[in-house]
């Protein structure tokens, strides 16, 4: 690895911590040094308009993907979904280039690979292995990307199906690639996800995190993802979960892919 990468986990709209982490002297004294946002850049958090734009001025040093906090405000925005009382995305919705945002957010990746590192928001299906992942996820970013986008997000909300078969077609097969892309925790053993908790591994009899479902395909390729709060820090040779839960009062959590080396940044809401 020539470079130097950071991965960070959940932003939710908290962008002074964010700032404090671009003022960390490892990341601002190294111009050429790239961070990857796992996702869930808005939302709950105070500032997810100003978080917006300081991921925006980046520029080709951030590699952010969407997670499902973000695509639900693609969906307030497009008429599909309503607002929940929790949500702070007003200050985006309500912005004079709101559309510009909007457009630059909805042509975010739902996956990125690179020095042998695969990053992902929430996790992966256990029948997917790393090509098969990287494929499906730029089926879904490009239905996002297309004129038909709003229809496309429209048709990506539920639960079912629960599994993955490469026959899916249309707005099932769409769904089943988000939802594991962006919303999977917990799975039974065989696979197949389920959403009725949040909770840590071991609170749900039966069911088990995505990354220790039986005869997953990319066990042996490292994946970095957030979206589990309650998870928590999770360091393994090959997994590395960020989110930390910054919006909630914990901490925003970054880490130097070459080394592991950590950076964590309180939170300053």
């Amino acid at each position: 690895m020539n470079k130097n990468v950071w991965a960070v986990g959940d932003l939710q709209g908290c962008c002074k911590a964010l700032d404090a982490l671009l003022e960390q002297p490892e990341i601002k004294d190294d111009p050429n040094c790239e961070l990857w946002f796992a996702g869930d850049l808005t939302n709950r958090g105070p500032e997810s308009l100003r978080t917006l734009r300081r991921l925006i001025e980046l520029g080709d040093r951030a590699v952010c993907i969407l997670g499902n906090h973000d695509l639900h405000l693609l969906a307030v925005y497009a008429g599909i979904r309503r607002q929940n009382k929790s949500d702070t995305i007003d200050d985006i919705l309500n912005a004079k280039d709101a559309r510009d945002l909007i457009n630059w957010l909805r042509h975010r990746p739902l996956a990125h690979y690179d020095y042998g590192h695969l990053m992902v928001h929430a996790g992966v299906m256990a029948k997917w292995d790393l090509a098969t992942t990287l494929r499906l996820a730029n089926e879904a970013a490009e239905s996002l990307r297309s004129r038909d986008w709003k229809k496309n997000l429209q048709n990506m909300y539920g639960n079912e199906p629960s599994q993955w078969k490469e026959s899916l077609e249309g707005s099932k097969r769409l769904r089943v690639i988000i939802n594991a892309l962006t919303r999977i925790r917990l799975c039974t053993s065989k696979g197949h996800m389920d959403f009725a908790s949040k909770e840590a591994p071991g609170s749900d009899k039966g069911l088990i995190p995505w990354f220790e479902v039986p005869g997953r395909k990319t066990v042996d390729d490292t994946i970095i993802f957030g979206h589990w709060s309650t998870l928590g820090l999770l360091l393994r040779e090959h997994l590395i979960a960020l989110d930390t839960g910054c919006v909630w009062g914990g901490k925003l959590t970054a880490i130097r892919l070459n080394d592991r080396k950590l950076i964590q940044i309180a939170a300053v809401n």
